[in-house]
């Protein structure tokens, strides 16, 4: 259990030691979420008006946009994998004695908590468009948040386990992110897509984590549990609170389960 517990230590301090050394990470990690924000957010807000009786279109998409952030940011902790084999250090890690699932852990764990400080900036920054975050959803939030994150972390380092460069790593999670993020609801209700789109969407695992983040944000408006903007249809019935977790929770386990046996075959 010790190096089990001192992979997890080490290299999740050494991811976070990194992310606070370079500021136009900090910065650029803000600006596809705040650049959809005010595109599909604040652009869009007038324009289409509410989506039910006390919601709102930025009300609706904000909760998304704290899921894509987290989600995104996850998802290229295994940009650091990649890095760290092209550069040599990968292998120093993998020799060291340290688990390698304590490795893998600690990819994911140094990855999530940079997401997770993304999505509680985003958090701040909600009242700014009228978006109310009170100290209980903050407290509901944070554990999904965190599950979230360990889900995508898994597929992000299960992809740069496989990966040689940079280079090539990078289009294949624009190859990834962009129809996982546009294909679960974030920006509009997938219950009123057409058909195609909602049959996608059902197969996409961001939607249940975006689902189940949006919950939490619309829990007081009734009109929203009663409208067509919450849950995820599947075999005729409409997912609630704990299938959307019990789907992120079962996926965040089989990927990360995969990452380490990957992590294992490395010489």
């Amino acid at each position: 259990m010790e190096p089990l517990v001192r992979g997890v230590w080490v290299v999740a301090y050494r991811e976070l030691l990194r992310y606070a050394q370079e500021r136009s990470r900090i910065v650029s990690s803000f600006a596809m979420p705040l650049t959809f924000l005010a595109i599909f957010g604040a652009g869009l807000n007038r324009s289409i008006g509410p989506l039910t009786p006390g919601v709102n279109f930025i009300q609706y998409v904000y909760p998304g946009v704290i899921a894509m952030t987290v989600l995104t940011t996850s998802l290229t902790s295994g940009v650091s994998v990649v890095w760290d084999r092209e550069f040599g250090f990968l292998k120093e890690l993998l020799v060291a004695p340290l688990s390698r699932a304590g490795v893998v852990l600690g990819k994911a764990a140094g990855g999530v908590a940079v997401a997770l400080i993304q999505g509680l900036v985003m958090l701040v920054l909600a009242p700014a468009v009228g978006v109310s975050v009170s100290p209980g959803l903050v407290v509901k939030l944070v554990p999904l948040l965190v599950l979230i994150g360990f889900a995508f972390s898994g597929l992000g380092l299960v992809l740069a386990s496989r990966m040689r460069s940079l280079q090539g790593f990078q289009p294949v999670m624009q190859m990834v992110v962009f129809p996982l993020v546009f294909l679960s609801g974030i920006f509009f209700p997938l219950n009123n897509a057409p058909r195609w789109m909602e049959v996608l969407s059902r197969i996409d695992p961001v939607t249940y984590g975006v689902d189940a983040v949006r919950r939490l944000f619309l829990a007081g408006a009734s009109a929203a549990e009663e409208a067509p903007v919450l849950g995820v249809r599947v075999l005729g019935h409409t997912t609630g609170m704990f299938a959307d977790v019990l789907v992120v929770a079962l996926l965040g386990a089989a990927l990360m389960s995969a990452a380490v046996w990957s992590f294992n075959r490395e010489g």
